[in-house]
């Protein structure tokens, strides 16, 4: 089977659409062998920023020596982003043999629990295989969706789980407060293991503080733990300062923008440390230079220059008000601001143009690339009137019209949703 052909059999699986729950993933894994019990395992989750903290947290312990496994989603450009060992993402090659193995233990599962696995479950299999196979020293595993019922919530003793917060966002399956929503994201804290999380709001600590005290679980919280600030924003990154209560980092480089990269920066440092008490070998240079490699696509990610081009993923309101804060801060440095926008359907649309229709100067609302963008251009109906706001269906044409109006000391940002930000990338490769 070429690679091709094994998207489009994935693809197959896309029609069982969100099903949460675990009966059908441990069915699978058990046909498979267990392998997600052979793991050292970091689980990470989180409503914003997990991405980054699982990011940098993979680049310290690379830094450090190690072999580290990652999962994580959704892709950009290709499935095969979402599993990687050392930064290199999986072989299309690995890919195909996994995927043809694991669709010959599909019988079984729908044998014994009358359902087939959805996509996320297949590619969670995929993951946990591929990974155990490699023998890395750690699998660093991003929740999909939630937590409690997650498809990776079949992780049993973590070295660490990780929160990194809660906010609104996939209301319809996780609930429409933030305490019902931070009870499901608190379904990765396990019985007798340490847990991480830099929340602030005390709603969703009290629920995470009496799940972590109900399971005995070692809770650690970022905010009482780390201090950090920022020291100076360059061209490509920026400069900042973080005491823990174990050391003092003193000036450390991240190579993106974003006032919410200190807190997930601070987050990986202090889950660096938990680490360490473990018995792990992880210096502080280990930390400092791991964070300053660190690679994520998509957040805030300058593509290109005169003018100014930058993608972010933001794609709930808590996303898009850190984006904002940023936008608010870097408009003083252009002339003019053109956003390019795309969300599906079931985001709050009108959270984010209330929040970014003030600091840009022209809208090109475009359709991003999903089965859940079908009234894409209802988005328009968020927006005030008070700037110019046209809408291409054609992402290169949107694209085009807004690189005719710009120039040099312009910005272009373009967000509203990973499925988006992908489709950009193609584009511009192309």
């Amino acid at each position: 089977m070429e690679y091709s052909e094994a998207l489009t059999k994935l693809g197959e699986f896309t029609r069982f659409g969100i099903n949460l729950g675990l009966q059908r993933i441990t069915s699978l894994l058990k046909i498979l062998g267990n392998p997600q019990e052979q793991l050292p395992i970091i689980h990470v989750g989180g409503t914003n920023g997990k991405g980054s903290t699982l990011a940098m947290l993979s680049s310290i312990l690379r830094e450090s020596g190690y072999r580290v496994g990652t999962f994580t989603s959704p892709h950009l450009v290709s499935y095969c982003e979402r599993f990687a060992i050392n930064g290199e993402n999986i072989a299309e090659e690995s890919f195909v043999l996994l995927l043809e193995e694991i669709r010959g233990a599909l019988a079984q599962v729908r044998s014994e629990t009358g359902e087939t696995p959805t996509e996320f479950e297949v590619l969670t299999a995929l993951a946990f295989l591929y990974l155990a196979r490699a023998k890395v020293d750690f699998a660093l595993i991003e929740v999909g969706m939630g937590g409690d019922i997650d498809s990776t919530n079949v992780i049993k003793k973590p070295l660490l789980s990780i929160i990194t917060n809660v906010s609104l966002d996939h209301l319809d399956y996780l609930g429409s407060t933030l305490r019902l929503i931070a009870q499901k994201k608190s379904g990765i804290i396990k019985p007798g293991c340490p847990i991480l999380t830099a929340s602030k709001d005390e709603e969703v600590l009290q629920v995470i503080r009496k799940k972590s005290g109900d399971l005995q679980a070692f809770l650690r919280e970022v905010q009482l733990e780390a201090k950090w600030e920022r020291q100076e924003e360059t061209s490509e990154g920026q400069f900042i300062t973080v005491q823990t209560l174990q050391h003092n980092y003193g000036r450390i480089y991240l190579p993106f923008w974003g006032d919410y990269q200190l807190e997930n920066a601070a987050t990986a440092m202090v889950a660096a440390e938990i680490l360490q008490e473990q018995g792990w070998q992880i210096s502080e240079e280990a930390i400092k230079q791991g964070l300053a490699k660190t690679k994520w696509p998509g957040r805030l990610e300058v593509i290109r220059r005169n003018p100014l081009i930058v993608l972010d993923g933001a794609h709930n309101p808590g996303g898009i008000q850190a984006l904002s804060q940023w936008l608010g801060r870097k408009k003083q440095e252009v002339r003019r601001v053109f956003l390019v926008m795309g969300m599906l359907d079931d985001k709050d649309q009108m959270i984010a143009a209330h929040l970014l229709e003030p600091l840009v100067d022209m809208v090109i609302i475009t359709k991003p690339k999903s089965s859940r963008a079908k009234h894409w251009e209802d988005l328009r109906k968020n927006f005030q009137g008070k700037i110019p706001v046209v809408v291409i269906e054609s992402l290169t044409e949107a694209l085009q019209k807004a690189e005719q109006e710009a120039r040099k000391d312009d910005l272009i940002l373009i967000t509203g949703s990973l499925y988006l930000i992908g489709e950009v990338k193609k584009v511009i490769s192309k």
